[in-house]
């Protein structure tokens, strides 16, 4: 079994010596560096794969700093921030990617947030901004990118990864509006699929599970974002899943948002050449 093992590793480092994306290019929505982020995990492998990745997030600073980061390794980074909800950002990221890259391969839609609530006591507000950052955002950030992407006759690996989650596939006590975002946005995903698969171009869904960011942290440990000038607590309140916020999951822990990352990297990569409209659970096992 080691020698096989060995063996596939060959074949990979031998085809794809100088990465699986390399002289791609990436957009990553989200990215900014944080204590844990999915987005900043993927802009950072997709970088150390070969691609050249436009990171984009609501704090330019911090999106900067993740550009440092991939720099400093080798690698080639753009920052670009703004709010993903905001009618300007996808011809904001559109242009700036063109003008610095001059192409798109891959779009992968990861910003977000969680604006927790019991369907009963949830307001329009915080079912429609969940909606707008998680589904319209996306939707319009594609749309945008169309020209760039639907090529007759492209040779190019390219994609569409939209984030997902395991309470848009089952529901979730609290989260009305994240769960029908995060079902929505499944079928967008399917759409593309089918719209944009003569041109070459894959869309794919990652539905994670338990990943160790500020959106599962304990609520207590007091992290916010600042929605239409509110502030609004993310994270789990200590005690909701349980004593052991694990039971579900058969692998017994929660995932790194490295290893999130890597679920995304696959489905953009040429390892995924065939895989086009499907959801990859990212979940250890939770949810079967």
């Amino acid at each position: 079994m080691a020698d096989r093992l060995a063996q596939v590793a060959g074949h990979l480092s031998n085809t794809y010596s100088r990465g699986l994306l390399a002289g791609e290019v990436a957009i990553i929505t989200g990215a900014a560096i944080r204590v844990q982020g999915i987005g900043r995990s993927c802009a950072l492998l997709f970088a150390k794969e070969g691609a050249k990745v436009v990171v984009t997030d609501l704090d330019e600073k911090k999106a900067q700093l993740v550009v440092d980061e991939i720099k400093s390794a080798g690698g080639d980074a753009l920052a670009v921030g703004g709010d993903v909800a905001a009618d300007d950002f996808p011809e904001k990221v559109i242009s700036a990617t063109i003008k610095k890259y001059g192409k798109i391969n891959h779009i992968v839609n990861n910003a977000g947030f969680t604006y927790d609530r019991m369907l009963h006591t949830t307001p329009d507000d915080a079912f429609d901004i969940i909606l707008r950052v998680h589904v319209r955002a996306p939707f319009r950030l594609i749309r945008a990118a169309a020209p760039h992407m639907r090529i007759k006759g492209n040779t190019e690996n390219r994609s569409i990864i939209n984030v997902s989650s395991t309470s848009g596939l089952h529901g979730n006590v609290g989260q009305a509006n994240y769960a029908a975002a995060k079902s929505a946005v499944i079928g967008l995903t399917k759409t593309v699929c089918k719209e944009w698969g003569m041109f070459g171009v894959r869309a794919n869904t990652v539905a994670f599970g338990f990943v160790q960011t500020r959106l599962t942290a304990p609520k207590e440990n007091g992290e916010a974002i600042e929605v239409n000038g509110k502030k609004v607590a993310l994270g789990i309140p200590t005690g909701t899943k349980g004593p052991n916020p694990f039971a579900a999951i058969p692998l017994g822990r929660a995932a790194t948002p490295d290893e999130a990352a890597g679920g995304v990297l696959f489905l953009a990569s040429p390892l995924a050449s065939f895989v086009s409209g499907h959801t990859l659970e990212v979940t250890g096992g939770a949810g079967i």
